[in-house]
C-alpha cells in the first residue's frame, strides 16, 4: 500500500442480481486492479487500494459504492473523499450517461458498442465456460476506468 494521495478511478460490474463479479480501479502507484468473482473479498479489495487519494466514480454513490458497502461492509466514502463524476457532469451541464459523455469529449473506445446490459451477459457467458468472455469483460471495465481519467481531466478546475 501507498502513503501518496492519489486520484483513484473506480468501477465495478455486477451479476443479474447485482452481486459483484469485478471491481475494477486504477491509480498512479497501483496500475489497473481488477478483482473477479471470487477474489472480492473485503480484505482483497482492502489490501489493494491506495491508502490514501480520492476516489472517483461515475453513478458510484448510487451504485458502485452502495454494492460494496452492501456486499462487502466496505464504505470506502467514510474511508476516501468522493467524486462522482455523473453529479459534477451535470452541473456543468454535461448530461447523460458516461458513454454519451466520453463520445462527446472525444474519446473513442475500443469496444464502443457495449453496455452495462453486455457487462451482466459477458459475465453469464465467463460463468458457462467462455473464458473469451471475460477477458471482453476486463477490457470493457478498464474502458470505463479510462473514459472515467477523461471526463476527470475534461472537468478540471470545476468545482466539487
Amino acid at each position: 500500500m501507498t502513503t501518496t494521495d492519489e486520484d483513484i478511478y473506480l468501477d465495478v460490474e455486477t451479476d443479474w442480481g447485482r452481486r459483484l463479479t469485478v471491481v475494477g480501479f486504477f491509480a498512479a502507484t497501483t496500475g489497473l486492479v481488477q478483482l473477479v468473482g471470487p477474489e472480492i473479498t473485503p480484505e482483497a479489495v482492502r489490501r489493494a487500494l491506495p491508502d490514501a487519494g480520492t476516489l472517483y466514480t461515475y453513478n458510484g454513490h448510487c451504485f458502485d459504492l452502495i454494492c460494496l458497502r452492501t456486499q462487502l461492509g466496505l464504505d470506502l466514502r467514510a474511508c476516501f473523499p468522493s467524486v462522482d463524476l455523473r453529479w459534477v457532469c451535470q452541473r456543468r451541464g454535461l448530461r447523460g450517461g458516461q458513454k454519451a459523455i466520453e463520445k462527446r469529449l472525444g474519446y473513442r473506445r475500443l469496444l464502443p458498442d457495449l453496455d452495462g446490459r453486455d457487462a451482466l451477459l459477458l459475465w453469464a457467458r465467463y460463468q458457462r465456460g467462455d473464458r473469451a468472455a471475460l477477458a471482453t469483460l476486463l477490457q470493457y471495465n478498464s474502458e470505463d476506468l479510462h473514459g472515467m481519467m477523461v471526463i476527470r481531466r475534461h472537468l478540471a478546475g470545476a468545482e466539487w
